[in-house]
């Protein structure tokens, strides 16, 4: 594993030693209180630009759902995985997050030259990255491929939480706070205490405080 830290175009770097197909990986929802962690991997053809393509923390959900839509209609491949929170309580959020990244590239139509994952990490306890790959901190503000693929599992992650979770355990308002650790969540919790799709491993402090 190698790290790298530059500014943007960190793809026309790996494009000048050679590589054609190269492929950004990020994951969403780590830090949520409940539902699975998701990942998703891009190729974007070489030297294209997107307008507005930024970390999907950075953007609005309007926005990020519209470069959604370009994304997907311009990638030359991309796909997106998830881990279930049952498998995150199972292992840990580390293993969990390595596994769905892993995932997110072997769905992919096209086999990557190599890997850009955003972050400093590359293996769990009980899963790692196998791709040809290298670890880019701050990756998804520095690679167009590596926001692209922040965006897509962002959105992919919202949209399952939203349309999904919170239609099916509607007394946690899922909807609202895509369940993260909010005020509001934790008094649901405090009412009809979790379900399911809660993450017991990330409950010990709110369990020992009842």
């Amino acid at each position: 594993m190698s790290q790298i830290e530059h500014p943007w175009s960190i793809e026309d770097e790996w494009f000048t030693r050679g590589a054609e197909r190269i492929c950004g990986v990020d994951e969403a929802g780590a830090g949520p209180l409940m539902g699975p962690v998701y990942a998703a991997a891009v190729v974007l053809p070489p030297h294209l630009l997107i307008e507005g393509l930024n970390d999907s923390k950075k953007l609005t959900e309007k926005r990020r759902d519209a470069l959604y839509d370009i994304i997907v209609e311009k990638a030359i491949a991309w796909s997106v995985a998830r881990v279930e929170a049952a498998e995150i309580d199972a292992t840990d959020i580390l293993s969990a997050r390595m596994k769905a990244m892993q995932l997110a590239i072997d769905g992919l139509s096209v086999r990557p030259d190599v890997a850009l994952i955003d972050g400093n990490r590359d293996k769990g306890k009980s899963a790692h990255i196998t791709t040809p790959h290298t670890c880019v901190v701050g990756g998804d503000g520095k690679s167009e491929s590596i926001a692209a693929a922040s965006i897509l599992a962002k959105v992919s992650r919202d949209r399952y939480v939203t349309e999904v979770l919170d239609k099916e355990y509607p007394q946690y308002q899922f909807a609202r706070h895509k369940g993260y650790g909010t005020e509001l969540h934790y008094a649901m919790l405090d009412q009809y205490g979790p379900c399911p799709e809660h993450r017991m491993t990330f409950l010990k402090k709110w369990e020992g405080k009842r």
